[in-house]
């Protein structure tokens, strides 16, 4: 959603460094705490790639514009040229860290995301399905397929040490500007396009407001995700732990090339004083 198979984890290790055994009894009760969150994040993954699955069969009767069925397919390339010429891969090192580790606020808030912009979403599909409601479906259905496309893609390349922090940043960056755009054109047609008959009945009423105020709130979500998680915080953390990785790598580096320069330079010697 927000980043969210690249931005929370469970952190489960051990604090060894613990002096005392109330600090120790402090940490172990934070560890249980992070290893629950932990679970439910788990558990919120599978159930959005369940999800996931029936969406993008359900997007494939012609509800999705053909822009953006190629976004993803444009998307996947353009990640792929940066893995391999901008931002290359260090290694398996990288896949093991998270980007951004927040604490259990920042955890509610991305369940809060998955439920605004996932399930509540898929909720207003299937029940515009069930009702006949054809607008709700073209206005609603192409957010959710870019927005399985984000999940499948993050879940994908978390695992991958091909794609580096910067890239694999950029996923939920690109998807989520492009979802704003695709939400305001769901804002447009469901408070504008859309009139509701004065002999409607109350649960026509209600339906009808709750399209119109979820897309309003989906907007509201997605934009502040965006412009104040996403772009000053994630994307900076990315890149900070990408060069940082780098810059020890090339240190590595260089202190193997000195060592082994200075082994080979008191070989001789050590060879004519036998």
């Amino acid at each position: 959603m927000s980043g969210v198979s690249l931005a929370v984890a469970p952190r489960s290790e051990p604090d060894e460094t613990s002096p005392t055994t109330a600090n120790q009894k402090t940490q172990h009760h934070r560890q249980q705490q992070q290893t629950a969150v932990g679970g439910i994040m788990g558990s919120l993954r599978v159930i959005e790639l369940q999800l996931v699955a029936f969406i993008m069969v359900f997007s494939a009767s012609g509800l999705v514009p053909l822009f953006d069925l190629a976004f993803p397919v444009f998307t996947t390339i353009y990640l792929l040229i940066l893995s391999r010429l901008a931002f290359p891969g260090h290694g398996t090192s990288t896949t093991s860290k998270e980007l951004y580790q927040g604490n259990r606020i920042f955890r509610a808030y991305v369940i809060l995301g998955t439920t605004v912009g996932l399930f509540l979403p898929l909720a207003y599909v299937l029940g515009g399905f069930a009702r006949g409601d054809e607008h709700s479906l073209q206005s609603a259905t192409p957010h959710l397929f870019l927005l399985s496309c984000q999940i499948l893609t993050e879940n994908i390349i978390s695992g991958l040490s091909l794609f580096s922090p910067p890239v694999r940043a950029l996923v939920p960056m690109l998807y989520t500007v492009r979802r704003i755009f695709v939400i305001l054109d769901w804002v447009q047609d469901v408070w504008l396009n859309k009139s509701l008959s004065p002999t409607a009945e109350m649960k026509d009423v209600a339906w009808f407001w709750f399209g119109r105020v979820l897309s309003v709130v989906n907007l509201a979500y997605f934009s502040i995700n965006l412009f104040g998680f996403l772009i000053p915080r994630f994307l900076p953390k990315a890149f900070d732990q990408y060069f940082r990785e780098k810059s020890e790598i090339q240190t590595k580096m260089r202190e193997d090339s000195q060592f082994t320069t200075v082994h080979r330079a008191q070989s001789p010697t050590d060879k004519k004083s036998d």
